[in-house]
């Protein structure tokens, strides 16, 4: 996967416009050591095009690798609306996944986990096949979709105050990817009815209080959450069987917040009506 997009990266940086904006070894360096201090870094490929962008994503997953694991998997960020408006954004962007960003649910963690973090209310899918990279409506993906899995990520905007907060500059620092709880799977056994209820269903992100910082119906994240995938698919992701796929977020991104104890995600529509949480530590 990840030899792939580096491949891409190579062909990209052939022209001299694109050498100027993908970022450079020492620039990844730098901001690989402000990844890992979790202090804010400064933009890669600034002013850049897209292509630059994923260019330097490509760079930069293969630094991160040696700490965050093998790529298991994509992230479609920006996936509401509300999102591409706070950044300028005219559709999604895409990032990746790493192995070792995944937790199990009721995870504790120390807060902040990073420069920047932040709390989302997500939802992965597992890909059972290569069938996916066939379809073209959310039913006929869920038919190669084997489970849907309850996600809070925990991301990270990185970024310096000063650094441009665009689509771009988003995209090549990786879509804020630092940490992640899943739940159990939920099987996917009628995906005309998964469809369904993937768009019905109500997510409510809650504070360890109980109060209610976003709630949201499914259709929120381009329709049907698994809009996301064929999205990814249109800018040329290859799915393989075992792949994760973040659809994104269901509403605002929120800081975690001192002495709240963590947050939990109600998915209620789904089968069984899945709770996720994680907790912080005070």
């Amino acid at each position: 996967m990840l030899k792939s997009l580096l491949a891409a990266c190579a062909l990209a940086l052939t022209s001299p416009a694109a050498m100027a904006a993908c970022a450079t070894d020492a620039e990844i360096a730098a901001f690989v050591d402000s990844y890992l201090a979790k202090t804010p870094a400064q933009a890669l490929s600034p002013g850049g095009s897209m292509e630059d962008a994923l260019c330097s994503q490509a760079k930069l997953a293969a630094a991160l690798e040696p700490h965050l694991g093998v790529v298991i998997g994509y992230k479609a960020g920006l996936t509401s609306k509300p999102a591409q408006e706070r950044f300028g954004a005219t559709e999604p962007v895409q990032g990746l996944l790493f192995q070792n960003m995944m937790l199990e649910n009721g995870a504790t963690l120390d807060a902040p986990w990073g420069a920047i973090p932040m709390v989302e209310a997500d939802l992965v899918l597992v890909v059972a096949d290569d069938g996916i990279n066939s379809a073209t409506t959310p039913e006929e993906a869920l038919a190669h979709i084997s489970a849907i899995r309850p996600f809070i990520e925990l991301a990270d905007l990185t970024l310096a105050g000063d650094q441009l907060f665009s689509a771009e500059s988003i995209t090549a620092m990786g879509v804020g990817t630092r940490l992640g709880v899943l739940g159990a799977p939920v099987p996917v056994e009628d995906p005309a009815e998964m469809s369904r209820m993937l768009e019905e269903m109500s997510v409510t992100l809650r504070d360890a209080a109980g109060g209610v910082l976003v709630q949201a119906p499914g259709r929120a994240v381009l329709g049907n959450p698994v809009n996301a995938a064929l999205w990814l698919r249109s800018k040329g992701v290859e799915f393989k069987a075992g792949d994760l796929i973040s659809a994104g977020s269901f509403g605002p991104l929120f800081p975690p917040r001192a002495g709240k104890g963590g947050v939990s995600v109600t998915y209620a529509g789904l089968p069984g009506d899945p709770v996720i949480e994680v907790f912080f530590k005070e």
